[in-house]
């Protein structure tokens, strides 16, 4: 959806809530000019069923985007959406979904690849209605694995079942652990700011992954927007220069406005789609989840083994 379509409805709507509490937008409400700009509520999500889980892998060209807060949020509305999500945290530098949510880890993943402890030993249950496998320690060692412990590993880690989406956050920048993991993914969220360096590294992040594979399905979300009007300069930007000098397309997928309680809920270790459902945030949360669930699944998507099996080179 152009962003010239939302903004034409956006002035024809005005927040609601629904039974749950979360922030929703009615068509024929009231135009309210608070909420000129908020993205309005999309199609109704896909109810097919899929074959394998959509293993998504979310990224950006450089940290301070908050992709990580972006991660956690998006993956409570997806699931606030009738799916079952795995929230993988692939950070190797600052793994921070934990933190997001106030949970301290036991176990992490380095334990599994050491054959310590089981895979459903460190996935995480949470409150808030998703999985998470919190830490990405040992992702690293993958590489160095023999033969028999990445077999052990795959089979360990294959035999998760049962996720609609598997959202991976992977750490920023263009290093080998990080392009590893957003490879192995079937589809690939990029997010970025309006930062003329955000905008930068972004750009280098999609030229990275088009060098490595053109098959990879590439979309967008430009955080921390000031207004609609410079997401769609910021998302009209990166779309056209990949279409034109990397031959690729880019679909843009929405924006979440810079609001202070964002802030306040990273503070407060509670996601801000829990902690402030009827936000303008919130809402554009939703906008995203809907717009992703709606948006076709990869066409060779394998789900969670296949996943393994492109890390680890199989």
């Amino acid at each position: 959806m152009e962003f010239t379509d939302q903004a034409a409805n956006l002035r024809k709507l005005a927040y609601s809530r629904n039974e749950a509490g979360v922030a929703v937008l009615e068509p024929e409400a009231q135009p309210n000019e608070n909420i000129a700009e908020t993205p309005e509520a999309t199609e109704d999500i896909a109810t097919s069923q899929e074959t394998a889980t959509r293993v998504i892998a979310v990224t950006s060209g450089k940290g301070g985007v908050g992709k990580s807060t972006l991660s956690v949020n998006l993956a409570i509305s997806i699931a606030r959406m009738g799916k079952k999500v795995l929230l993988f945290d692939g950070d190797l530098g600052l793994a921070n979904v934990n933190v997001l949510m106030g949970i301290i880890p036991e176990h992490s993943i380095y334990e599994v690849i050491k054959g310590k402890k089981k895979i459903e030993d460190i996935i995480i249950s949470t409150s808030y209605g998703i999985d998470i496998i919190a830490g990405a320690n040992g992702i690293s060692q993958l590489a160095n694995l023999t033969e028999a412990q990445r077999d052990e590993f795959m089979s360990a880690f294959g035999a998760v079942g049962g996720y609609d989406v598997m959202l991976i956050d992977t750490g920023a920048g263009v290093g080998a652990n990080v392009i590893g993991l957003v490879l192995a993914a079937d589809e690939i969220l990029v997010v970025t700011t309006p930062e003329p360096t955000a905008i930068t590294d972004a750009y280098g992040m999609i030229k990275s992954i088009v060098a490595n594979s053109k098959e990879q399905a590439i979309k967008l979300v430009v955080n921390r927007v000031p207004s609609a009007i410079e997401a769609k300069r910021v998302a009209d930007r990166l779309t056209s220069i990949s279409a034109q000098f990397l031959k690729t397309q880019v679909e843009s997928l929405g924006f979440v406005f810079e609001e202070d309680l964002v802030q306040k809920s990273i503070r407060s270790q509670r996601p801000h789609v829990v902690l402030y459902p009827g936000s303008k945030s919130s809402a554009c949360m939703n906008h995203i989840s809907a717009r992703l669930l709606n948006s076709s699944a990869a066409d060779d998507g394998s789900g969670i083994f296949g996943f393994l099996q492109k890390l680890l080179g199989v």
